[in-house]
């Protein structure tokens, strides 16, 4: 990482796990898409989470930690809406253009801050949302949602709404990670994503019809879940190092790092207005490393 960072040294350490969880979470979004081809989506949500649950709970025992933790409620809710927040996402980019679905997921960081602001009374200050709103309009160039760039292919409503209650969720679930940083350990806030995900994920499943996987898929599975529980680890535990608003921003890095790998491994060529809004969320998330920490 210094190697990509010259100043990694400078960085603050919130938003260095950050960086880190993003690039895990890029890494499992390419297994994701190789296996994809042939698998259903739901399989590949259930081994996500499957392989967390193992890690975790593995982790928490030799810890010795409770894995049921102090603030049940709350780590219900943080599984809830995680669930919630991804089940919306995988619906909307299956009724709407990748861009749209992308775009809208990743307001939730905005969404994130608007509503620690008053659920946790974090103070937004001036460089925070600065580089909120450059990474945000970064995502809008990238993404080209067909309601902004005209495509002429109208939107179903309906899945716009679950679109967006799915970025609300994620937001939620983003703010009650934060919250629950004071009194739970990192691993008790991860172990409850997959206890609430992997029953719920079921009957889901059981609708799309499970592929035996073959060959190589076996790993990819494997990879989407080692990958999926070392970015968890690492947002976990920036966001509890970070406020919500910032922490959540430096995901957006996962957008550039997204077309990154369409170029080397899937021939998928960005336009010029996709490199201009990578750039500026590669500078908005340069505006976020230079901040002093709170």
């Amino acid at each position: 990482m210094p190697v990509l960072f010259p100043n990694w040294h400078r960085v603050t350490p919130g938003v260095r796990h950050m960086l880190l969880g993003t690039l895990f979470f890029s890494a499992m979004t390419v297994f994701a898409k190789f296996a994809g081809e042939r698998l259903p989506t739901m399989e590949l949500v259930l081994a996500r989470v499957l392989v967390t649950l193992v890690m975790s709970w593995w982790a928490i025992r030799r810890l010795g930690i409770n894995p049921w933790g102090n603030d049940k409620k709350l780590l219900l809710l943080r599984g809830f809406a995680g669930f919630m927040g991804l089940s919306c996402y995988f619906y909307a980019i299956n009724h709407l253009p990748l861009a749209d679905a992308t775009v809208i997921q990743f307001c939730n960081p905005m969404l994130a801050a608007i509503i620690a602001a008053f659920a946790l009374k974090e103070r937004l200050r001036g460089l925070d949302v600065f580089a909120t709103l450059f990474s945000m309009t970064g995502v809008v160039l990238v993404a080209q949602p067909s309601f902004l760039f005209s495509s002429g292919v109208p939107l179903d409503p309906i899945a716009v709404l679950v679109g967006v209650v799915g970025a609300i969720f994620s937001a939620i679930s983003y703010v009650v990670i934060r919250r629950l940083g004071s009194t739970e350990h990192h691993m008790v806030v991860v172990l409850y994503f997959p206890l609430v995900t992997g029953p719920a994920s079921l009957p889901l499943l059981a609708v799309e019809g499970i592929v035996l996987p073959q060959g190589i898929e076996w790993l990819l599975l494997l990879g989407i879940g080692l990958a999926a529980q070392l970015g968890q680890i690492e947002i976990t535990k920036g966001f509890k190092l970070e406020t919500a608003g910032r922490a959540s921003s430096v995901t957006y890095l996962q957008i550039v790092l997204a077309y990154t790998w369409g170029v080397l491994f899937f021939g998928e060529y960005p336009n010029a207005i996709s490199i201009v809004g990578a750039l500026l969320v590669v500078l908005g998330v340069f505006s976020l490393t230079r901040s002093p920490q709170s």
